[in-house]
């Protein structure tokens, strides 16, 4: 089961394990997050057994993180529809399913390049599934003060697992093998089970204005597309992770051919990144203390190819277990600044959906450098590769540092200041489309701020739910202006009404205050007619 990796450093931290609920699912958490580290090792080493390729490596690599690229979004609209406890349980079940494959295929020889990436395949379309819906439940399992306080002890407790699952894989690959070791994993599946199980989640009641699949998953990819802010921390993540994702798609290389150690060594290297990842996530108050968040990636950025950099070098096993620590401080704190940056600029009723788009572009960058990286180090070498990734990687975090991260401090919580649409009786929800016009009337001299007020409020209409958005003007009185916008239904223009936050609700009061009629803005709501059929 993998919880995402986001930390608020805040004083509270240790807080919700107060609460019996979140407390029993954080401590199975780590220990299932511990027996999926336990397994990547074991089939990242294992690949290099079947075939020494760096191409072969670096897809096993691929194959965990493109599921999470191709299905994080539809995940994340599931995590919003369907009974998430349900939905976690029938997961483990899936993951458990593939590490029982891996283990018979290992026991009986049968294990092969192609068989290994298909089950690591499987099993990241578990890590896919599971992602956005552990974040979902978390202000289920604590108060609303705690929530913070959670999130950063999933983070923490992630990288408790990083520390020791890839240390305990390498030496129960060493010891016992391969089948052994994907046996631990298996076990693993049954404490999140058993705990999941024991959760007695208070399932909401049916809502009229419940969002179906098709029309959340549009939701939130509109919401994204509209976002401005949502898209500075898209590319600043994107650009990161592409380069950075060098060193995670070799490794299992560096370890065997540049540092000449076996698979204990490579998991003690793995444990390393962990270590030092659970010392930055406890270092990040003090660091957010003394750096904004622009200054946090940069520094992650110079740190991660200054490791790199080292590792090209083929420096004593000694060397590269401190400087992997040293990379996983940096790699965790780029993670939880980008991450905790998108959590601060989404509202809670897209949350899911967004995060899921984060988590595309995360594992897409992750995907495509690893394969880009493999090709690569086929074509001239691991050594070389690792060089030329640092380069890229200072390159990029200085260029980009100028694109500057949003601060997260709009209030995002629901104004609920939009009256009820009046009508003359009750409208089916699913009639549509539905075109709103509100009528403004603005002297001459305020027509330019008015525009420049309407084309701010046009991203947050756009955002909520409309997918089509213009302005007017009365040909024949040019001071009668009318902004209209689209969207999709009833239904989808009362969830809109729910969905207007409080900084929304002052760009509104902006725009207002250009109108000069003797009410306020006119408001029609004008329905689509379905025309009859005409034999």
């Amino acid at each position: 089961m993998t919880a995402p990796t986001s930390s608020t450093g805040s004083a509270g931290t240790f807080a919700p394990l107060r609460q019996k609920v979140f407390a029993v699912l954080w401590v199975a958490t780590i220990i299932g997050n511990t027996g999926s580290f336990v397994r990547d090792v074991a089939s990242s080493w294992l690949v290099t057994d079947l075939s020494a390729t760096p191409a072969a490596v670096s897809m096993v690599q691929a194959a965990a993180t493109l599921p999470i690229f191709l299905l994080a979004i539809p995940a994340g609209v599931l995590s919003d529809i369907l009974d998430r406890r349900k939905f976690l349980i029938a997961v483990q079940f899936l993951l458990a399913s593939a590490s029982l494959c891996l283990l018979f295929l290992s026991a009986t020889g049968l294990q092969s390049v192609t068989s290994l990436i298909a089950l690591t395949f499987v099993g990241g379309i578990g890590a896919a599934l599971v992602a956005p819906t552990w974040q979902a439940i978390v202000p289920e399992l604590v108060s609303r003060r705690d929530v913070k306080g959670a999130v950063a002890l999933n983070s923490l407790g992630i990288n408790i697992s990083r520390a020791i699952g890839p240390a305990l894989g390498g030496l129960l690959l060493a010891w016992f093998g391969a089948a052994v070791t994907y046996g631990v994993d298996v076990i693993s599946y049954v404490f999140v089970v058993a705990a999941l199980l024991w959760w007695r989640r208070q399932v909401p009641e049916d809502d009229a204005l419940s969002e179906r699949f098709l029309g959340a998953f549009r939701a939130g990819l509109r919401y994204a597309r509209a976002s401005r802010d949502l898209h500075v921390v898209l590319v600043r993540a994107a650009v990161f992770f592409a380069f950075s994702s060098a060193i995670w798609a070799l490794l299992p290389l560096v370890a065997r051919q540049l540092l000449g150690g076996g698979a204990s060594f490579y998991g003690v290297l793995l444990g390393a990144v962990g270590a030092g990842a659970i010392v930055g996530a406890l270092l990040m108050p003090r660091l957010r203390a003394r750096m904004d968040a622009d200054g946090l990636l940069l520094l992650s950025a110079i740190l991660t190819a200054a490791v790199m950099g080292v590792l090209s070098l083929a420096p004593p096993q000694s060397v590269a277990i401190v400087a992997l620590l040293v990379c996983g401080g940096a790699w965790i704190t780029a993670l939880t600044t980008l991450n905790s940056t998108a959590q601060a600029i989404l509202p809670n009723w897209v949350r899911g959906r967004t995060l899921a788009v984060y988590l595309t572009v995360f594992n897409g960058a992750m995907t495509g450098g690893s394969l880009a990286w493999g090709a690569v180090a086929e074509a001239i070498g691991v050594p070389f590769t690792l060089a030329a990734a640092a380069i890229g990687l200072l390159c990029v975090g200085v260029v980009f540092h100028a694109m500057k991260l949003p601060k997260g401090e709009a209030d995002l919580i629901p104004s609920n200041h939009w009256p009820e649409p009046l009508t003359s009786e009750p409208v089916e929800h699913d009639r549509g489309p539905v075109l709103v016009l509100i009528e403004y009337t603005v002297d001459k001299a305020d027509r330019s701020e008015f525009l420049k007020a309407l084309a701010r409020l046009s991203h947050e209409r756009r955002r909520d739910g409309a997918y089509g958005w213009g302005v007017t003007e009365d040909a024949a009185d040019p001071g009668r202006m009318v902004e209209w916008f689209m969207v999709e239904s009833w239904a989808e223009h009362l969830r809109q009404h729910k969905r207007v936050s409080k900084a929304d609700a002052d760009i509104q009061a902006d725009v207002r205050r250009f109108h000069r009629g003797p009410a306020t803005p006119v408001v029609h709501h004008l329905l689509a007619i379905n025309r009859p059929h005409l034999g």
